[in-house]
């Protein structure tokens, strides 16, 4: 095999333990392995990216990546590290977030490349025909009540209280394992480190179930670390929450923003965690970054290579559009390119009027637009407007006001119906209906 999975995970940090024999299962053969991810959205954020990752670094490898989508385990909830129970969630809810994430994972991993063919499973599908006492038997009689609460996962939730169906949470994940492992020769679980003691519930269900018989025996864990930022905080959300991988929730420019605001000191662990940029490349980067910091080479390097990934070239290029019209040295003849269709892309979240083609028609200069005609959503008063322009603070489409008493017949609307006005380094947009 062409790469090393796990010296590919070491040398960009990703390796944080595996059980012994995994290295070896893993130079020996072609390996199926699969991690889970709990439906409980229609769409994934980029916390699940690292372990996204570690299923695309492994298809690399030559190994044969599988996606479990937990439409069972979904119902009830992982409750690792978490404070408190989570919210249940109806079939019907849990379907719409499956086709969803399904879409999503399919745009990181080849479900098309022969052997080693990406696949996606959903547990629901073998835990719908499973009666309660079947289960008892099949599993539950493998492992002891002592053994499932000394995982942290379920310590840490005894001072505050844990449901049974939170603490069966770890037996239906190891059985999980258990079914891919009869089932699709699935011989590797892998997940963050906050899941090991999870994963390696599995390897023991599939231990005591199949036997100690070492010729038999080859179930195997791995995690990768949790990724924090450098001062030790969560990483993966911003002001407005999490940033999520479906453009609906997170526009294309938001989730290129918040790559792009990201420290210097946090980025030369994102690039080995999220890009697929070889060792060489990545260094090279750090040094161009390090004689130019200003410039942000590492932050623009990444968040051009995630946003093509995970949305479209054109979505790319749309952002950079965008960043060059808010923040950049954006011309009138850049703003006349925007087609009409991707004005909504460009200007999400910058603040947006509306006024007929009447109010527009009857402004008597630029003043009366910025302040009386938009309800003062721009400019207070008129009186706050012709002391900006007056200080040289106002620009529409890119050009400075030189009087409050301009007319705006000398501005052309952009499309025939959208005008920017510049505060200073604030946009905001006036749509002419």
């Amino acid at each position: 095999m062409a790469i090393d999975f796990i010296e590919e995970l070491r040398w960009r940090g990703m390796l944080h333990d595996m059980m012994p024999g995994t290295h070896e299962q893993l130079q020996k053969e072609m390996t199926c392995g699969y991690i889970g991810f709990d439906p409980t959205a229609p769409s994934l954020h980029i916390g699940n990216l690292a372990t996204i990752m570690l299923l695309v670094h492994f298809q690399r490898a030559g190994h044969k990546p599988i996606a479990l989508i937990g439409g069972a385990t979904g119902m009830i909830g992982d409750p690792s590290f978490k404070a408190a129970e989570r919210s249940f969630l109806d079939e019907d809810t849990l379907r719409i977030n499956q086709e969803g994430i399904r879409k999503q994972l399919e745009s990181f991993l080849d479900f098309n490349s022969g052997e080693n063919s990406a696949e996606m499973v959903n547990n629901y599908d073998w835990f719908k025909d499973i009666g309660f006492l079947q289960f008892l038997r099949d599993a539950g009689k493998y492992l002891s009540v002592n053994y499932m609460m000394s995982k942290d996962s379920v310590k840490k939730r005894l001072e505050t209280g844990i449901s049974f169906t939170e603490f069966s949470y770890q037996l239906l994940q190891g059985y999980d394992f258990y079914h891919l492992y009869k089932t699709k020769n699935v011989r590797l679980q892998m997940g963050g480190s906050d899941q090991w003691g999870n994963i390696t519930t599995g390897t023991e269900i599939i231990r005591r179930k199949e036997g100690d018989d070492e010729d038999y025996f080859k179930a195997y864990a791995l995690t990768t670390p949790l990724v924090t930022k450098a001062d030790g905080s969560k990483f993966g959300k911003s002001e407005g929450g999490n940033i999520w991988l479906d453009p609906e929730r997170t526009s294309p420019y938001q989730f290129y923003q918040f790559w792009l605001n990201q420290s210097d000191d946090d980025m030369p662990r994102y690039l080995r965690v999220f890009s697929l940029k070889g060792r060489d490349e990545i260094e090279a980067l750090e040094t161009s970054h390090a004689a130019e910091p200003h410039l942000r080479i590492m932050q623009k390097a990444l968040a051009s290579e995630l946003t093509i990934r995970i949305h479209s070239q054109k979505a790319l290029d749309l952002v950079l559009k965008a960043s060059e019209v808010l923040y950049g040295k954006a011309t009138l003849e850049t703003l006349q390119s925007i087609e009409v269709d991707e004005f909504d892309t460009i200007f999400d979240g910058v603040p947006q009027t509306e006024i007929t083609r009447a109010e527009w028609n009857e402004c008597a200069n630029i003043t009366d637009l910025v302040s009386t005609v938009t309800r003062g959503e721009v400019y207070a008063s008129k009186s706050e407007a012709r002391r900006a322009i007056q200080q040289n603070a106002v620009s529409v489409n890119k050009s400075k006001v030189s009087s409050a008493e301009q007319a705006l017949s000398e501005f052309a609307l952009l499309q025939d119906r959208f005008l920017l006005i510049s505060k200073g380094k604030k946009n905001h947009l006036i749509k002419v209906i």
